[in-house]
């Protein structure tokens, strides 16, 4: 990731929590603690931000509060093409007339490409994935109420009386920060309470999720691997992880034509670096 687009990140966290520490933010831009700290050093002698303890923190404080994870604009740049290729197997499983629900994220929002023919019934929480769908679909289209979360693109709710308890979904489509042995992960509270809602309305909980995420880990758990119905991943998927679903019960889509080759994986590598 360049240096101009760490800063972007740095200055954004920094702006959505009252302190971020160097750990959280090596996190979201992939980067190693040497590097953060050299970035947050140099921000701070621009007077962007001011260096604390372990971490930095807004020259004025966040009026608002936002949602940890990277932002939207970020996410949706990475693993583009396996991304789009998930979501095709996704909008597969998918029927006409048949109610579904798809979960704000750049896996799940690549959705909308190829739901442009489609006639059902949707509910989600994105406002990106229900503007897109407004504008090139017939798609009925159904939005949580709540807060809009800019860096995420996403409306979440902290009530339990809000529409999402009206509406029922045969599938719900759904992207995480990481999958492991004791489930679905995400990386903050209001996300787990929103999602959780959204998970308890339908009848098959399928996750779209690269082959990256099965390295990632948070501190806060979404559901186990028992209440997912389906996992669709990329063919970089390591067999200890396709193992991991089966031992589970888990049934496992690989989206075809996504294995990215060794000289990729080390030029990939190289650029980050």
């Amino acid at each position: 990731m360049h240096e101009k687009e760490r800063h972007r990140i740095i200055l954004s966290a920094v702006q959505e929590k009252p302190v971020v520490t160097v750990q959280e933010l090596v996190d979201l831009t992939d980067s190693s603690e040497a590097t953060i700290r050299r970035d947050i050093a140099a921000l701070h002698v621009q007077k962007r931000l001011r260096r604390v303890r372990g971490g930095a923190e807004a020259i004025t404080p966040p009026q608002f509060v936002g949602l940890a994870g990277r932002p939207f604009s970020v996410n949706e740049t990475i693993n583009t093409s396996k991304k789009r290729a998930i979501a095709r197997e996704a909008v597969e499983l998918c029927k006409d007339g048949e109610p579904i629900i798809i979960n704000g994220g750049t896996t799940t929002f690549q959705m909308v490409h190829f739901l442009a023919s489609r006639r059902m019934p949707i509910f989600t929480n994105s406002f990106p994935i229900a503007e897109h769908l407004l504008k090139h679909s017939k798609n009925t289209v159904m939005l949580s109420g709540g807060t809009i979360y800019r860096e995420q693109n996403i409306i979440l709710s902290p009530f339990d009386n809000d529409v999402t308890r009206n509406f029922y979904a045969r599938r719900m489509f759904m992207g995480a920060q990481g999958l492991a042995p004791l489930g679905l992960m995400e990386a903050d509270p209001l996300l787990i309470q929103a999602e959780q809602k959204l998970i308890d309305q339908a009848d098959e909980l399928v996750v779209l999720v690269d082959s990256s995420k099965f390295r990632q880990r948070s501190s806060l758990i979404l559901c186990g691997l028992a209440r997912i119905s389906t996992v669709i991943t990329d063919e970089d998927i390591e067999d200890r992880d396709a193992a991991m679903l089966e031992a589970a019960g888990v049934s496992l889509i690989v989206a075809k034509g996504t294995a990215q080759s060794a000289s990729q994986s080390r030029e990939g590598s190289s650029l980050q670096a």
